[in-house]
């Protein structure tokens, strides 16, 4: 029995040139660009259509840009194939993707996530202006051996420690920058594939990220949140939740904690959930379903 579950990507899968092939196809993908416009209160979609690049990958503009190029990869996904829409059972998002799949389960309206998510961008920019730090993708090493070489990475008072649990052999440290360097020399040394330091602007899911976690308290505190209309995974816990206020509190826990993201994916696999459709821009999360389940089906909206 199909049991379509939709994955919503994070940050990182921005491209310049995402939403053309939606608003270009689809009236109501366009109308959700309009009224993101409105709320941002700036050219959201033009940012989306022609950058420049380092614009686009800012924090302060990646994250709503993400975020409502996703919700319309849905509009295009509703007017093209309704029955996967109608038929979803499911969803889950990577780190900023979990309030896209939160708002597409009915949780927060459009308007309210795109607020949250625009304070969020802005919040975590700024806690990373605070600190030098970032993150650096580690293939090829287990979760045990990379806590160790965390460790041993690790100056006083420095902070670097696993925020991204991926895949297999994918896993993503986040920490102070001379943390990362050194954490992506002993990895090499270590027999890893490959250390990918990432174009992120600092140390996501770290304590780092502390400085944003009021800021985005207050951001949801004045948001109504609503029983989800089917089960969202959260990155914290890798976990469905059906209480509103579990919800908000997860939301804000997120931001300075590990992403479950295997985790979440196995949970999914395992209660039947399938076939997955990646909702937004990039293949990234099918690539790593793929290395979770290999006979795992999935699909994806052109963006």
């Amino acid at each position: 029995m199909s049991k379509p579950a939709f994955l919503f990507p994070g940050q990182g899968a921005q491209t310049v040139g995402m939403g053309r092939v939606l608003v270009e196809s689809t009236p109501q993908a366009k109308a959700i660009f309009e009224r993101a416009n409105q709320i941002v209160g700036y050219d959201l979609l033009q940012i989306c259509l022609e950058g420049p690049a380092e614009k686009l990958d800012s924090t302060v503009y990646s994250q709503p840009a993400l975020f409502v190029t996703s919700m319309a990869a849905v509009k295009w996904l509703k007017a093209n194939k309704p029955e996967v829409v109608d038929g979803c059972t499911a969803a889950a998002g990577l780190s900023l993707g979990e309030y896209t799949a939160l708002a597409f389960a009915g949780v927060m309206s459009f308007e309210d996530g795109l607020r949250v998510v625009q304070e969020r961008g802005r919040a975590m920019q700024d806690a990373s202006d605070a600190v030098p730090s970032g993150m650096v993708s580690i293939l090829g090493l287990d979760a045990d051996k990379i806590e160790k070489l965390c460790q041993e990475a690790r100056a006083e008072c420095e902070v670097l420690q696993i925020a991204n649990y991926l895949c297999p052999g994918n896993i993503v440290v986040s920490g102070h920058k001379g943390a990362c360097a050194t954490i992506a020399d002993l990895a090499t040394k270590a027999g890893a594939m490959k250390t990918i330091p990432l174009a992120v602007a600092g140390a996501f899911h770290t304590r780092l990220m502390e400085p944003a976690v009021e800021r985005l308290r207050k951001a949801l505190v004045g948001v109504k949140l609503n029983k989800p209309r089917m089960p969202v995974i959260s990155n914290v816990d890798a976990e469905p939740h059906d209480d509103p206020e579990k919800i908000r509190e997860l939301l804000v826990k997120q931001v300075v904690s590990p992403v479950r993201w295997e985790d979440s994916l196995r949970k999914m696999l395992s209660h039947g959930h399938g076939p997955f459709w990646e909702v937004g821009p990039g293949r990234v999360l099918r690539g790593l379903l793929k290395r979770i389940d290999r006979k795992a089906e999935s699909d994806g909206v052109e963006c």
